[in-house]
């Protein structure tokens, strides 16, 4: 058997070698490397995706905040063709006058599976171009070989995508692949992906795009990334960030909160306010609790509140004087 040796460094060498930077493509969400966007059919993962591809053809904002550094750009569409491309372009920027430059950002609607010749084409269009940046592929399905025999669907799969990650590591640019998730999703955002666990532990970075009661939140994890998870809101095709997810359904649970109570007739407790907002009975204690040192609610007696608008409802001790009955702090007593 050939004599094989490990390839060593020295932690001191290490320490002492220096790296670039982490190339930011969506500073906070895309790095450089292979990142995979997936979400539920029809929730607008193509848009967002389009969104990031802007941004980054332009040199604008992501989500409506998130500057990007310009670079060239290659979206992969075999979802849809030219003339639906066109489409969402034109929903984007329906005035022509005002339609950024978007000549740094290229379509295809065909391409070769992983191993039938993909990376020849994405290495073309890397030498060829002057400053490439991102490459988009909608979807991963569409490109996926075949599984591989004697292999479990993790190792398949894992497989399968290590040439993609590897050419888009090496070459620092960042390639987005879009992909379902599992019907019923998962208690890990990363377990909700179709298939097996394989590509998310192939990518670098994992986006996962979801909606609940609380409405649309995108889920960030990877090697490079911190961990988050973001509010965002669609309408007519653009996506804006609103910010952290917790701190969005707090405010949103909290303006639900001072509205309820604002047009309450009589002060209310936890368990009124639960029946009445659908929000869970121990969030909305812990936010009164937080409301009311900041001054949003006021107390009007035990486990009740009121708006600090409606002092009238504050009821007040029994009067001996008025036959043991209470009055109401403001009101005259009959």
């Amino acid at each position: 058997m050939k004599h094989v040796k490990f390839n060593l460094i020295n932690s001191v060498d290490l320490m002492a070698m220096e790296f670039e930077p982490v190339k930011w493509i969506v500073p906070g969400y895309v790095p450089e490397g292979f990142s995979v966007l997936a979400g539920r059919q029809k929730l607008g993962k193509t848009w967002l995706a389009i969104d990031f591809a802007v941004a980054v053809a332009t040199g604008g904002a992501a989500m409506g905040s998130i500057g990007c550094e310009q670079g060239d750009v290659l979206y992969i569409d075999m979802e849809n063709g030219s003339r639906r491309i066109q489409s969402r372009i034109d929903a984007l920027f329906p005035n022509k006058r005002n339609r950024p430059n978007l000549s740094r950002l290229d379509w295809t609607t065909e391409a070769l599976a992983l191993d039938k010749g993909l990376l020849v084409a994405l290495e073309d269009w890397r030498l060829t171009t002057k400053t490439p940046r991102l490459v988009v592929i909608d979807v991963l399905q569409r490109i996926k070989p075949a599984a591989r025999p004697n292999q479990n669907s993790y190792e398949s799969d894992y497989v399968i995508w290590a040439p993609l990650q590897k050419w888009a590591t090496e070459n620092r640019i960042a390639v987005v692949g879009l992909h379902h998730t599992k019907k019923g999703g998962a208690d890990d955002p990363l377990e909700a992906l179709s298939g097996s666990n394989g590509l998310s532990a192939c990518a670098d970075t994992t986006l996962v795009l979801d909606r609940d009661g609380n409405g649309v939140t995108l889920y960030v994890r990877g090697r490079d990334v911190e961990e988050r998870e973001s509010a965002l809101t669609f309408l007519g095709g653009i996506w804006t960030l609103k910010g952290d997810a917790a701190e969005v359904r707090r405010s949103d649970e909290r303006s639900s909160i001072t509205v309820t109570l604002k047009e309450a007739t009589e002060p209310m407790g936890p368990t009124d306010l639960a029946n009445v907002t659908g929000m869970p009975n121990g969030n909305i204690r812990k936010l009164l609790f937080t409301m009311a040192k900041k001054g949003e609610v006021q107390k009007a007696g035990r486990g009740q509140y009121i708006h600090p608008e409606n002092q009238h409802l504050i009821t007040v001790p029994r009067d001996p004087g008025n036959n043991g009955n209470k009055v109401t702090k403001g009101k005259e007593a009959a």
